[in-house]
C-alpha cells in the first residue's frame, strides 16, 4: 500500500505542477496583453503622399479633447484597453519615405475614457448613449483586472495549501482560476463585440484595413490555459481526496 500511496502522490504532484505552470503562463500572458496596445490594429493602403499631406490634420484632431473613435480608423494605428497610437509622418509638410520617417505617437485613455458614455452615432454627442457599446468598453476594461485578481488570490491559497501540505484547498484554486478563465472570456467577447458594433456604426474606409493584434490573441490563448489549470487542481484535489477517503476506510475495515 505504501508504494500505491507514493504512486498516486507523485500523480497528484504532477497535476500541481503542470497545473502551477499553465496558471503562471496564463498570468503573464494576461498581465502582457493588458499592458500592451495592439488589441487592435488598423493599416491604411493610402499612397505615402496622400498619408504625408494629411498626418498634420489627423494629429491635431488625435490629441484635441473632441477626438473621437472617427480619428483613429482613418490611419495607420493600434488601439489597446489603456491606449490609442497612431502613426504618421515625423514631418507632415514634405514627402519623404514612410520607412524612415514615420513616428508613433500614442494618447493614454484617463479613468474617466474609460467609463464615458457611448453615442449611437460616433462623435455626434446629441445622438443618444449606445447602452450596448458603453456597457462592452467598461467591462472590457474591468474584466482582465478581475481576472488577474482571481488567478493571485488563487495563488495564494495555493501556497497555504502547500503550508499546510494538504490538496483540499487546491479546489478552491481551481474554482478561482475557473472563474478567472470565464473572466478573460468574457474580455474577449466584450472586445470583439465592441468592435463589430463600432464598425457598423463606423464602416472602415475604402483605403483602411482592419485586424486584431497580438495583444488581444494573449487574452485568447490565456483562457484556455485557465481552464485547464483550473481542471487539474480541481481533479488533483477531488480524486486524492476520494483515494484517501477509500483507503481510510479499507484499514478501519
Amino acid at each position: 500500500y505504501s508504494c500505491k500511496g507514493a504512486m498516486m502522490d507523485n500523480r497528484f504532484a504532477t497535476a500541481l505542477v503542470i497545473a502551477c505552470v499553465l496558471s503562471l503562463i496564463s498570468t503573464i500572458y494576461m498581465a502582457a496583453s493588458i499592458g500592451t496596445d495592439f488589441w487592435y490594429e488598423y493599416h491604411t493602403l493610402s499612397p505615402a503622399e496622400n498619408v504625408s499631406e494629411a498626418g498634420r490634420t489627423i494629429w491635431e484632431e488625435f490629441v484635441s479633447e473632441e477626438a473621437d473613435e472617427k480619428t483613429y480608423i482613418r490611419c495607420n494605428g493600434t488601439v489597446g484597453l489603456w491606449r490609442r497610437c497612431i502613426t504618421i509622418p515625423k514631418n507632415p509638410h514634405w514627402y519623404s519615405p514612410p520607412e524612415t520617417d514615420m513616428t508613433t505617437n500614442c494618447i493614454s485613455f484617463s479613468l474617466s475614457d474609460q467609463f464615458m458614455e457611448k453615442y449611437i452615432e460616433p462623435g455626434n454627442h446629441n445622438s443618444g448613449t449606445d447602452f450596448n457599446r458603453t456597457y462592452l468598453w467598461r467591462l472590457q476594461f474591468l474584466l482582465p483586472f478581475v481576472s488577474l485578481g482571481l488567478m493571485c488570490f488563487g495563488a495564494l491559497i495555493g501556497l497555504c495549501a502547500c503550508a499546510c501540505r494538504s490538496l483540499y484547498p487546491a479546489i478552491a484554486t481551481g474554482v478561482l482560476h475557473f472563474l478567472a478563465g470565464l473572466c478573460t472570456l468574457g474580455l474577449v467577447g466584450c472586445y470583439v463585440a465592441g468592435i463589430e458594433l463600432l464598425h457598423k456604426k463606423l464602416p472602415l474606409p475604402d483605403d483602411v484595413r482592419g485586424e486584431f493584434g497580438w495583444s488581444f490573441c494573449l487574452a485568447c490563448v490565456s483562457a484556455p490555459l485557465q481552464f485547464m489549470a483550473a481542471a487539474l487542481f480541481i481533479w488533483a484535489a477531488r480524486t486524492n481526496r476520494k483515494e484517501f477517503t477509500l483507503l481510510k476506510a479499507y484499514r478501519v475495515a
